[in-house]
């Protein structure tokens, strides 16, 4: 496969404060590349420059086999973009909203209509094409607004958290029109804060921290820079904690508020017989047992933690954890 998507040595500033600082993105034709970053991290920056919406200070963009200073005009081309809002007229109906669309391309009276048609019911909107945009649900809007970014079926989609403020339900309808999209040939690069999303969706992830790409790899690569797979147990009862740590081993972790106890483990069904037979021998009631992977959550977290522009990071539960009383030093989140 080719590449869709070329970013060498982008840099950009705002006056005194660095937005990027020398990126560097290569995205494969045909998938998806999800882009991972704090608050503040240069990621919607980094989208409005790859769709010719911001001039960079320094470096070069390709997209679709085209340079973005020199050929802007051929990229807008072969290019659709999903911004964090709606950008559509909620008094006209959905229909309405796709022929204007197709309008201002230049798709032609007749054009413009027999495309809306044909996207409303990629995206299931064919029975609501006629209602007010105003009366659609959450998850309706954002499936019209991406119908929208696709009136002149583009290369290459970007989707600038594309389904900030929506409910599962919303969520799940938008994943399932760009899996649809994928399938069909469209490249995507999609910024998000869903980690959920990322993990569901992206063949590959980048994460971006202080203006540049600190990882990229697939799911699984970049969870195996936290570690590998940990055991989970939930205790009944809270004063049953140290003796469960004591049985898992000195590296395991305390969650007072959680009654947990997580270790981490080289044998996944080896460690979790293991575990339940040694509880159950020391008369230990567990209400929930589980050997898990890193999530990337904690990839996330581990990774940004002392990142220059991590902004407003989420809430790290893994935070509150203790190691067991055994004179060791107070664990950090990064080794949970």
């Amino acid at each position: 496969m080719a590449d869709a998507l070329v970013v060498e040595g982008v840099r950009k500033r705002y006056g005194k404060k660095v937005a990027l600082d020398g990126l560097d993105l290569t995205v494969r034709a045909g998938t998806v590349h999800g882009v991972l970053g704090p608050n503040g991290a240069g990621k919607t920056t980094a989208v409005r420059i790859m769709a010719t919406l911001l001039r960079a200070d320094a470096g070069r963009v390709e997209v679709a086999g085209h340079d973005v200073r020199k050929r802007p005009a051929e990229v807008r081309r072969r290019i659709g973009l999903l911004g964090q809002h709606a950008a559509l007229d909620e008094e006209l109906s959905g229909r309405q909203n796709l022929e204007m669309f197709g309008r201002l391309y230049r798709l032609g009276a007749r054009g413009a209509g027999a495309r809306a048609d044909e996207l409303l019911a990629r995206f299931g909107l064919a029975d609501t094409g006629r209602k007010a945009v105003k009366l659609y649900s959450g998850g309706m809007r954002r499936r019209l607004d991406l119908a929208a970014s696709l009136i002149t079926d583009p290369d290459v989609l970007f989707l600038d958290e594309p389904t900030t403020g929506l409910d599962p339900r919303g969520r799940a309808e938008v994943w399932g029109a760009v899996r649809s999209l994928v399938g069909g040939g469209t490249t995507v690069l999609l910024t998000t804060q869903y980690l959920e999303e990322a993990d569901r969706l992206a063949d590959r992830i980048a994460v971006i921290d202080g203006g540049t790409v600190i990882a990229d790899g697939t799911a699984d690569e970049l969870k195996a820079k936290v570690g590998g797979d940990r055991i989970d147990v939930v205790v009944r009862d809270a004063v049953q904690l140290d003796a469960a740590a004591m049985l898992l081993g000195t590296a395991a972790a305390v969650d007072e508020d959680r009654r947990l106890v997580s270790a981490p483990v080289d044998d996944r069904m080896a460690a979790l017989t293991g575990a339940v037979q040694a509880l159950a021998g020391a008369g230990i009631v567990a209400e929930d047992i589980a050997v898990r992977r890193p999530t990337l959550d904690e990839v996330f977290l581990h990774l940004t933690k002392e990142g220059p522009g991590r902004g407003d990071a989420p809430e790290d539960r893994s935070a509150q954890v203790r190691p067991r009383r055994s004179g060791l030093p107070q664990q950090t989140k990064e080794s949970v």
